[in-house]
């Protein structure tokens, strides 16, 4: 029998509470608990970037994060990207007007990447994050010209 602890957190703006298993990771407790399938699970070793979250506006790789490590704080997803008149952020729009989801499963990832990146302060470092994400399609070409324009708007050298 494992063990379990009670956890608190605000998911895209919603207060989630729930009875979890201690081990449980942050990933399958959206996808799991939550039923927010956006987040998804490749590698399960934080090396892809397709679990990417922002937790407290940080991005953080889901599936090494346990739960319980969200406790009191804030987590947004990709579901809580998209505005609730179904609007979709510059991100999503940037990438969807150049064509570059193709499979996308590393785009929900991508994207809360790069929302993360927009909260920090512009750095030269920020543009190479980007590769921290892989996309298994080869559409880094694609993804880079889509978000180019975003990325200059912040101050981040490309």
């Amino acid at each position: 029998m494992s063990e379990t602890i009670s956890v608190s957190m605000m998911v895209n703006g919603e207060r989630r509470d729930a009875e979890v298993p201690v081990a449980l990771m942050l990933a399958d407790f959206l996808r799991d608990n939550l039923r927010l399938l956006g987040t998804k699970v490749a590698c399960d070793q934080g090396a892809c970037g397709a679990c990417t979250v922002l937790v407290d506006g940080l991005p953080t790789t889901s599936c090494l994060t346990f739960a319980f490590v969200a406790e009191g704080r804030d987590v947004t997803t990709v579901e809580g990207v998209t505005a609730a008149d179904a609007v979709w952020d510059a991100v999503q729009q940037a990438l969807h007007e150049h064509g570059a989801p193709q499979c996308g499963f590393c785009m929900p990832g991508l994207v809360m990447l790069s929302k993360g990146l927009s909260m920090q302060p512009a750095s030269a470092e920020a543009a190479g994050w980007l590769n921290a994400n892989i996309c298994r399609c080869s559409g880094y070409e694609v993804i880079r010209r889509a978000l180019a324009p975003w990325i200059a708007t912040r101050g981040i050298p490309a």
